[in-house]
């Protein structure tokens, strides 16, 4: 389910889904037919997924930017049969855990790495993995606590480091119950070693690797323009300056898009209430929407907090699409941005999007919806192409599996990357920041993710 990655270069784009190296990508190519829209049969519409220029002076038409849209806050109800409820609440009891000092459960600590030691029989055994499990729980201790420290992420260190401790607790406890030799001891030692590597790449390294993906879109609506070259940036979760924000606002400039969209989840849940937060995410979208024509959708109710997003957006040149259309000319080209303010509740956000569009649309439409829960309704109204984030990807994936965790009403249906339905196309972006509260700020087989969407014409 991973998209291609690779870094974006100027000029234009071809497309497929291999990993690529820096500054080198062959991007995912879609041709969009346009067809009647009927009753279709199921086949047609049967989920169908895809294997993992310079901007010009044309005319850019819209209204005179808006102040941004006075959003209202949704009741719990809307909580109450969605797979994001648990998840913010599991963020929520994290956040718990995340005000206790870590030199507060270091008797836990202990505790864990005696019972992981419990099970190996012989007393040289139990000495020998008692101590290396305490040392490795040690490290992990030491490195959670110098990523603050070093402006790498500003996450809290217990939560994770009792997580890390279970597991670690966990392995050395089955392997000592099954097989109590000398070998498998030293096997549990190199495990435990394999698994403090992975937690220094998953806090250290991945989430600084952002990924560009080039998706090429070719559909006879579009007229016989130049390529339009359009960054869709999703999730940015500002919780500080990081060295992955500072490399975004690099790569955005190297790309020279001629329009920017953002599909919600600007700040970080646990930076929602941090005004110095607030201010640092207002001069990161500042920077962006310099860069190019920027339209924007509300992300997650917890994270875009009705209060508190408005102020951020307040005066920047960017265009809230708050269930509405925009009509967009440029380089030729004309087409409708449809922007669903998401409340986390697919169907009524469904009927909305519904509303927006009482009849299948004539030009090519691009609908801006921060989850890619509504990609079956889009699908059937004829939208050409959906833009979504909102499931990081999994952020932290199980090699073989995927993601265990997506936020999505559909769960794995729609983790990542490229799906077709009909004539329609989705891409979920993997998204740029990670979650907040307790959770750990990594991400792991799931780089973070910009999307240079180019759209072009084809013949039909």
């Amino acid at each position: 389910a991973n998209a291609a990655t690779g870094r974006g270069q100027g000029g234009g784009v071809k497309v497929s889904l291999r990993k690529c190296t820096a500054f080198e990508h062959k991007p995912l190519l879609v041709r969009v037919h346009p067809r009647p829209i009927g009753k279709l049969s199921g086949s047609q519409f049967s989920d169908q997924r895809t294997p993992s220029s310079q901007r010009s002076g044309n005319a850019f038409h819209q209204r005179p930017m808006p102040n941004p849209p006075t959003l209202r806050s949704q009741p719990s109800s809307l909580w109450g049969q969605n797979p994001m409820r648990l998840l913010h609440l599991g963020l929520l009891i994290s956040d718990l855990l995340g005000r206790i000092r870590p030199i507060s459960i270091a008797p836990a600590l202990l505790g864990m790495a005696a019972i992981g030691a419990w099970p190996w029989g012989q007393m040289a055994l139990q000495a020998a993995i008692g101590v290396a499990l305490g040392l490795f729980i040690l490290g992990d201790g030491i490195s959670l606590s110098l990523l603050p420290r070093r402006g790498r992420s500003y996450g809290p260190v217990t939560p994770p480091l009792l997580a890390l401790a279970l597991l670690r607790m966990t392995v050395a406890f089955a392997l000592g119950s099954l097989w109590p030799t000398p070998p498998v001891a030293a096997a549990a030692v190199a495990v435990q070693a394999l698994l403090t590597a992975v937690q220094v790449y998953a806090t250290w390294v991945e989430p600084f690797r952002l990924t560009v993906t080039p998706l090429e879109v070719a559909s006879p609506k579009l007229q016989q323009g130049e390529r339009l070259r359009a960054l869709h940036l999703s999730d940015l979760h500002f919780e500080g300056w990081t060295p992955r924000e500072r490399q975004l606002l690099d790569i955005a400039r190297s790309l020279a898009p001629d329009l920017i969209f953002l599909t919600g989840d600007y700040l970080n849940l646990s930076s929602v209430d941090d005004g110095e937060a607030h201010e640092g995410a207002r001069a990161l979208l500042a920077e962006l929407a310099s860069l190019a024509p920027t339209y924007a959708v509300i992300g997650s109710p917890p994270v875009d907090r009705a209060g508190v997003v408005p102020e951020i957006f307040a005066g920047l040149p960017i265009r809230w699409l708050n269930d509405e259309v925009a009509e967009v000319e440029m380089k030729g080209h004309r087409f409708h941005l449809v922007g669903v303010r998401c409340t986390a509740d697919h169907r009524r956000d469904g009927a909305r999007l519904r509303s927006l569009l009482p009849g299948p649309p004539k030009a090519f439409t691009v609908l801006l919806y921060h989850s890619p829960d509504l990609f079956p309704p889009a699908a059937e109204l004829g939208i050409d192409l959906h833009l979504a984030g909102h499931t990081h990807g999994g952020q932290l994936r199980l090699p073989l599996f995927g993601a265990i965790v997506t936020s999505s009403a559909f769960w794995k249906r729609y983790e990542a990357g490229l799906y077709r339905r009909g004539g329609a196309t989705l891409y979920v972006s993997r998204g740029i920041g990670v979650e907040g509260k307790g959770a750990p700020r990594a991400r792991f087989l799931a780089p973070p993710e910009v999307v240079l969407v180019v759209l072009r014409s084809a013949i039909a």
